[in-house]
Formats: structure tokens, sequence, C-alpha cells
């Protein structure tokens, strides 16, 4: 017969066992850094400041009081962008999931609007000036996935796809090799497209900071991709960062599809 010490024992037993495995069968909840943004000049809150996780490609915004909250693991890194500041890279260790209130400091850019000179088919980064000095071109036109406009295409007889045919076909041009280089980079366009916080941030967005630190490219790289997509030098320098998304995206599945043939 049992004594009461051993049931004591079995019962305690048991219950650790029972706990343990709840715990397996539960997942643990996924990481998130929670935090607040403020001016570094001030120490103020700023409000709607775009937050993404360039590992998961998944964006925020900061509330009223500057705070928000994204889901992230220990290594990613965090790009902050707000207008009229300096965009921040922001790697994400230990302390910044476990501290709830940190706080990241954005410090204000100093701009110069003394003289704004403005030349025939180069641009001042002032939409507002910009637009009444873009040339009127009479191109073919095409239309760009998830926008209500068109883009223009190069006075040129062939299409894009005959161009990027013609780089497969031709080791000389550099087109192929490039999307092959840059293959691991493009295939995250699907994935950018599909969150609305960043393509809401990369409609306002016209100097390429943004997509270059979501694509890892460079914007000569850039460039050269829709250069040889048949993309005219109008489209390419005064596109929004959602536009050239877009185009960027179109041209490469183009480009899989060419060379899976």
């Amino acid at each position: 017969m049992l004594s009461t010490s051993n049931l004591y024992f079995i019962a305690l037993v048991a219950g650790l066992l029972s706990l343990v495995a709840r715990q397996q069968k539960e997942p643990n909840p996924p990481a998130t850094v929670q935090a607040k943004v403020i001016s570094a000049s001030n120490n103020l809150p700023l409000e709607s400041v775009h937050v993404i996780n360039l590992n998961s490609i998944v964006g925020t915004i900061s509330d009223k009081e500057g705070s928000f909250t994204i889901p992230a693991q220990v290594g990613d890194t965090l790009y902050l962008t707000y207008l009229g500041y300096k965009s921040e890279k922001i790697r994400v260790n230990n302390d910044l999931i476990r501290l709830k209130n940190s706080s990241i400091a954005l410090t204000e850019l100093a701009y110069a609007l003394e003289e704004v000179v403005v030349r025939p088919y180069q641009l001042t980064g002032y939409l507002e000036i910009d637009i009444k000095y873009l040339p009127i071109s009479t191109a073919f036109q095409y239309s760009i996935s998830g926008l209500n406009r068109s883009y223009e295409a190069r006075n040129s007889r062939s299409s894009g796809a005959q161009k990027l045919l013609g780089s497969l076909m031709n080791p000389i041009e550099s087109i192929g090799s490039l999307f092959k280089k840059k293959g691991v980079q493009l295939q995250k366009l699907p994935t950018i497209k599909q969150d609305e916080s960043i393509r809401s941030l990369l409609a306002t967005k016209f100097d390429r900071e943004t997509l270059t630190a979501l694509l890892q490219i460079d914007r000569e790289d850039m460039e050269k991709m829709l250069n040889q997509c048949n993309y005219s030098d109008g489209f390419v320098q005064s596109a929004n960062d959602l536009q050239i998304l877009d185009a960027l995206n179109l041209c490469y599945e183009e480009f899989k599809v060419l060379n899976r043939d």
C-alpha cells in the first residue's frame, strides 16, 4: 500500500508531465518588436513612420504616439523611413524583443532650397517642378499591373520580350547574367507587392532608397534591367518606386518564361 508521501510524489510527477505535454503541443507565439520612434532633435514621437522587416518583407506604420509592433526574429533588420528624416536600419537583438518600450531616434535632414536649377530632361527631385518640364512623348504605352495609368516604352520595333530573348541568346549582353546573378533578390518581388503598407510607401517614393534596401539591388542595376526590357529613360528616371517595382516584376516574369523555354 502506497504511503501518503508516495501519492503526493506521483501526483506531482503526473502534473509536471501534463504541463510539459501542453507546452509541447502549444507552439510559442511569434516574436515581435514593440518600440517607439522619436525625433532625435526633441524626443517627440513621430507618427506615420514606415517600418519594414527586410527579412520577412512585412511592414507597419507608427501610430500618433510613435509606437509600432512588427513580427521579427533575432538577426532580422528593420528599416525605418520617414519624410524629412534620415532612414535607419536596426538589427534586431534579444533586448529589442524583450524590452517593449525601446525608443528609436531618427535624425532630421536639412534641406537647402535656396536655388533650384531646371534643365531639359533633368529632374530636380521635386514633383511639382519636374512634372512641368517632363517631355511629352508619343511613344507606345504599356500598362503596369496595379496602377491606373500607363508607362512609356522606347521608340523601338522590338518588344521587351524580344530584347530579353536576344540577351539570352547572346552572352555578350549583360541582362541575362544580371537577372541570374540577382535571382535571389528578385524572388522577393511578389512578396513585396502583396504588402499594402509597403506598396503605399513606395507610391510616395522617387529616390529608390527604400526599393534598394528591400531588394538589395543598387539603382544602376535596376536601370540596366529596365532599359534592357524596353522601358524608356523617361520612365526609369521619373517613375515612383511602386511603378519601378511593378515594372521589375513584369520584366523578371518575362525573363523566367523565356529562360525556361
